[in-house]
């Protein structure tokens, strides 16, 4: 028993065993008036930025899979899935939404955490909104609440959660959405809190899935549970007093450095949402300074590649144990290859989604470039910051520092550069749809009557 005391008293400072409550009466007690306006213009742009990557994602084999296999369990027609014409009951709605808003790799992302937070926060919302009348504003409030806790969570149990192979998009993009969902039914505080247990309890996905479709299933389920999890609550379904501090709570069992302050300290004052970034790149985020940086290489040799003998990236050490991975056979895969996106952007001149497509993976001059990319770490660099060297064939090398890479708050996409990133990806998905109509009614969502005319928008005629 001593033994068990000590422990929980090094996972339960004094001031740290309420932290399940205090999000809880936060959520609960949140005001509309009390949201800065920056936080509402990023929140509005974390939703089209959402939209943009549902529908470009919306046709990828994952996705066509997920619908073929759920088709015969649907229930009654209650959700949209954004580009298509199916409409199944609010859970599965949210978790085909999360997939296809997270499929191609190409989603928000809170550099903090490097989690991408809209895809299990938004759907659930929207299905929602489609079973119980919701105003813009309001569906628009409860998505910056749960990004917001989605990354808070994150923030607590980072950097050895990732480190032990948990997937902290679906395993803290759980209690976001749960979150979310607490907020647009209108649950009290015991009622959130035990929200927030229900998420707790069914948090689950694994580093291990990146690079392959089980990846969807990790970000779908996190939509779906997250919501299920609201409505179990709302129901009087209770859970348990402490499920993120409790010592044997989520931020205790899934990390070896939890840090309960950085999930509740300042909240309603410092605002993660305003770190959560927009990707140029449909790649992994510690990837952008890299594909930068070999842009601006790859000008300076004026497109003679064949005189690159070696490729040395130094970076985060985070960019090793995501993207290391020099032998990869699908676009499916590449998104997350340090040694694929710097042979594509130095052979292309570019690393949209033709460089991630299947064809380009199999390249016989992709293959050989990448076989010559090697990482090294460095120590106290930036994760938004990398260098590349090339060492040429005659001896001379070449180098470019990147200290933010675009797409990061350091150096963030312009409304413009966003508005041409969803006309991209309607173009690549969906190109039935009126991407102006749809950004425009996006932007527009805090005045809108009826949130589910977005999604109706998405639909085939």
């Amino acid at each position: 028993m001593a033994v068990l005391r000590r422990f929980e008293e090094v996972l339960l400072p004094s001031d740290q065993t309420h932290v399940t409550n205090r999000l809880a009466q936060f959520l609960a007690g949140s005001q509309w008036k009390t949201i800065p306006s920056e936080v509402r213009r990023e929140g509005v742009r974390g939703l089209l930025n959402f939209f943009g990557c549902a529908l470009g994602g919306v046709q990828d084999e994952a996705m066509s899979i997920a619908v073929k296999v759920l088709r015969p369990f649907f229930g009654p027609p209650q959700g949209i899935v954004i580009g298509r014409g199916d409409r199944p009951d609010a859970l599965n709605a949210a978790f085909l939404n999360a997939v296809s808003a997270n499929v191609l790799e190409y989603d928000d992302t809170h550099l903090g955490t490097v989690m991408h937070p809209a895809a299990p926060v938004a759907p659930g919302l929207f299905a929602l909104a489609g079973l119980r009348p919701v105003s813009g504003r309001e569906l628009l409030h409860a998505f910056i609440l749960g990004v917001e806790i989605s990354c808070r969570v994150g923030l607590g149990v980072m950097p050895t959660h990732y480190r032990r192979g948990w997937h902290i998009t679906a395993t803290c993009g759980i209690f976001g959405a749960a979150a979310a969902c607490a907020r647009l039914l209108g649950l009290d505080a015991q009622r959130t809190a035990w929200a927030l247990g229900h998420a707790a309890t069914q948090s689950a996905s694994l580093v291990e899935g990146i690079g392959s479709m089980t990846k969807s299933l990790g970000v779908g389920n996190a939509a779906k549970n997250g919501q299920a999890a609201a409505l179990f609550a709302e129901g009087g379904f209770s859970g348990p007093e402490s499920p993120i501090e409790g010592c044997y709570g989520f931020a205790a069992v899934t990390s070896d450095s939890a840090d309960l302050a950085r999930i509740a300290d300042g909240i309603g004052q410092r605002w993660e949402m305003l770190n959560n970034a927009y990707k140029p790149y449909p790649c992994g985020v510690v990837l952008f300074p890299v594909i930068d940086a070999c842009l601006e290489l790859r000008a300076r040799l004026a497109g003679e590649t064949e005189a690159i003998d070696r490729v040395v990236v130094r970076g985060h050490p985070l960019m090793r144990e995501r993207t290391d991975r020099p032998n990869v056979e699908s676009g499916r895969d590449a998104r997350v290859s340090l040694q694929h996106t710097v042979a594509a952007a130095f052979l292309f001149a570019a690393a949209g989604l033709a460089q991630y497509e299947d064809d380009c993976v199999a390249d016989p001059a992709v293959r050989a470039l990448r076989a010559r990319v090697v990482f090294e770490e460095e120590l106290g660099a930036p994760v938004e910051s990398a260098t590349v060297t090339l060492y040429l064939a005659d001896g001379t090398e070449q180098s470019e520092h990147i200290r933010h890479g675009r797409g990061t708050p350091g150096r963030p996409m312009s409304d413009a550069e966003l508005d041409s990133k969803v006309r991209e990806l309607v173009a690549y998905g969906a190109p039935f749809v009126d991407p102006d109509g749809l950004i425009a009614a996006v932007r527009g969502i805090e005045a809108e009557a009826d949130p589910t005319r977005l999604m109706r928008l998405t639909v085939p005629a």
